[in-house]
């Protein structure tokens, strides 16, 4: 044992204070010298995942941890998070919390939707989103200042990914007039991922359907257009994606009356049993007006009715001239 003991030289390490104390010694134990270094001290970091998906409706947990290199701080200290781009996005939420304080009073939380799941203390800044929104949809970032003695301050740069999804939903559905009485259609959805549009009626015949592909979109927005509606009847717009699908439905008719062509879109779906009552009334209102376009001359004269300002004008008539009878749409 001596012997071998001999043969060593003692190395020992001892970290006191945030410091590292090195010592070494001969094979007798005799200290030979002692070298004091600084322990290295933790830095600034923030961890976030990369990406968290929730769908529309349900509430999202977007996690933030971070590291500092000030031990023990107990000053005040604010928490921040924001979106878009990070130190100069707009907020979202924002708390404080006192010097000894464990409790960080909310001072923003945009529509009310944003609460502080994590203690700011234990350096932990997860944040919870309630009733998620496809506007929502984007980058986050969250961060956290000292105050009081130590003024220091951190931001995650590159942020965490909110990804909403939600089934499709058509948000608008419409015929418009062109050129030469002509008339097309509009149908507008949304939904993440965005939905593909199709669209199926008469002027496309039994069955079949013109696809959209993703059409022109705008966000989380696609819309597809039909040029060219040749016939009347009911054009039904489908959206679909892989959470769902959703359809609605427009019916074209078109008459003619004294003015010229005029056409009356109805939609569908929404409406049911009511579009198509008003769209019986109307075809008989156009089918009157088509009657008065041409009457017919009865063996029986009408019956003399009282005239009253236009009573002159009648007189000033020719002695033969026919009444003009006139129907506007």
């Amino acid at each position: 044992m001596e012997r071998s003991f001999q043969l060593l030289v003692g190395l020992v390490c001892i970290v006191l204070m945030g410091s590292l104390v090195r010592t070494k010694r001969d094979t007798t134990g005799n200290l030979l010298h002692t070298e004091v270094h600084s322990a290295p001290t933790q830095r600034w970091s923030m961890q976030v995942p990369a990406e968290v998906s929730a769908a529309a409706g349900e509430a999202a947990v977007l996690p933030c941890t971070f590291t500092h290199p000030h031990r023990h701080y107990d000053g005040p200290l604010t928490a921040i998070w924001r979106t878009g781009e990070p130190y100069a996005g707009p907020q979202v939420f924002r708390c404080a919390a006192a010097r000894g304080s464990e409790l960080c009073q909310t001072a923003l939380s945009l529509h009310g939707r944003f609460r502080l799941l994590g203690n700011p203390r234990r350096n932990d800044l997860s944040l919870r989103v309630e009733r998620l929104a496809l506007a929502d949809d984007g980058r986050y970032f969250c961060r956290v200042e000292f105050a009081g003695d130590v003024h220091d301050r951190y931001e995650s740069r590159h942020g965490v990914w909110l990804r909403v999804t939600a089934a499709p939903r058509i948000v608008n559905i419409s015929v418009l007039p062109g050129p030469s009485h002509a008339f097309h259609a509009l149908c507008t959805a949304e939904g993440e991922p965005p939905p593909a549009l199709a669209w199926s009626g008469p002027a496309l015949g039994n069955d079949s359907a013109v696809l959209s592909g993703p059409g022109e979109g705008h966000g989380h927005q696609v819309t597809a257009e039909l040029p060219a509606l040749t016939h009347d009847g009911r054009y039904t717009c489908t959206a679909s994606n892989s959470l769902g699908r959703a359809e609605a439905s427009v019916y074209l008719f078109r008459f003619r009356g004294a003015s010229g062509a005029s056409a009356i879109a109805l939609p569908l779906g929404a409406l049911g049993l009511k579009a198509l009552l008003l769209l019986g009334v109307l075809v008989a209102r156009a089918a009157a007006g088509r009657r008065l376009e041409h009457p017919v001359m009865q063996d029986t004269p009408p019956r003399p009715q009282a005239q009253e300002s236009n009573y002159e004008n009648l007189n000033q008539m020719g002695p033969r001239g026919p009444p003009a009878a006139t129907c506007s749409p």
